[in-house]
């Protein structure tokens, strides 16, 4: 908190030239004695700040005081400023906010130079609240409980510690630990619904490190090692999907990928996305699932 507390009595300076320790309390909401505490720890920072007595005195910065010369440097001011921009693309007030200060601060008047769009869900309202309430409740250490249903349609209940919002492969993922599997797991938010806060995580024993990348479907134990051929007119799919590292290009100007993939029902959905583009070489059980998926589809449209 200390250090938020210094950052906004730095832009308060910038903002309106002088202050008094009075008004500094209490807009803080904190004794006068920590503002000349907050005032000495800038101060031994490197920051030209200073006091002065009489009308018109209090706490001051030098004239054309610039922060980005005292304290951070030009490249961890851009440094910053980028990660709150990339914050800021998913349209939350509060980060326009910060970058908007942060930037008077640095005396930096172009920081539009990128955007970032982290795609589908975040343009719709109540993913946004899910997002917001994810975020609060990892800052704040709170428990959560919400219904859940798997890549299989079966619905469950959730009780969860969140620690770490995830976005991967064009979704958001929330990473915590499942209080009735005892255990980490991966939720896909997309799925989550009727999301609470119930508490906070003091009772529970777990540590952040246990975090795993776990398979979105909760199938993390489940690892598919799959060789697949892509026709030359799926070359768009091909490098925007997979690492070059497992594509080799064939004479004819098909692929072959080589891969290993989280298991699942959502692969099956994943595959059938390529449509007539991809072929499953191996493992011989997928090649025949699918095989079998098909002939199931084409029944269903017999003329």
């Amino acid at each position: 908190m200390q250090i938020s507390r210094l950052f906004q009595i730095i832009y308060i300076l910038l903002e309106k030239g002088t202050t008094t320790a009075n008004e500094l309390a209490e807009r803080f909401e904190v004794s006068v004695r920590t503002i000349y505490r907050d005032v000495e720890a800038l101060s031994q920072a490197g920051i030209p700040i200073y006091t002065s007595q009489g009308k018109g005195g209090g706490i001051s910065l030098t004239d054309k005081f610039i922060l980005n010369k005292s304290l951070l440097s030009e490249k961890e001011q851009d440094e910053i400023l980028l990660a709150l921009q990339s914050l800021s693309a998913v349209r939350y007030p509060e980060f326009d906010e910060v970058l908007s200060k942060l930037s008077v601060l640095f005396m930096k008047s172009n920081v539009n130079w990128i955007e970032v769009d982290f795609s589908s869900w975040g343009s719709e309202q109540r993913q946004k609240e899910i997002f917001s309430l994810l975020k609060n409740t990892i800052l704040e250490q709170r428990v959560i409980a919400f219904s859940y249903f798997s890549a299989a349609g079966e619905k469950s209940e959730r009780l969860v510690a969140p620690m770490k919002l995830l976005f991967k492969n064009k979704s958001w993922y929330l990473q915590g630990y499942c209080l009735h599997r005892m255990a980490c797991r991966t939720f896909k938010i997309t799925r989550m619904s009727d999301v609470r806060v119930i508490g906070d995580s003091s009772a529970y024993e777990f540590k952040q490190e246990q975090m795993t990348t776990a398979a979105p479907n909760d199938s993390a134990e489940i690892k598919i090692p799959l060789k697949l051929k892509i026709s030359a007119a799926g070359a768009y799919r091909v490098y925007d999907d997979f690492d070059e590292k497992d594509i080799t290009k064939n004479e004819n100007g098909s692929y072959t990928v080589n891969v290993v993939m989280p298991g699942g029902e959502w692969i099956y959905n994943y595959l059938f996305s390529f449509g007539p583009l991809l072929e499953v070489i191996e493992p011989q059980n997928i090649r025949f699932e699918m095989a079998a998926r098909i002939k199931d589809l084409m029944g269903k449209y017999a003329i």
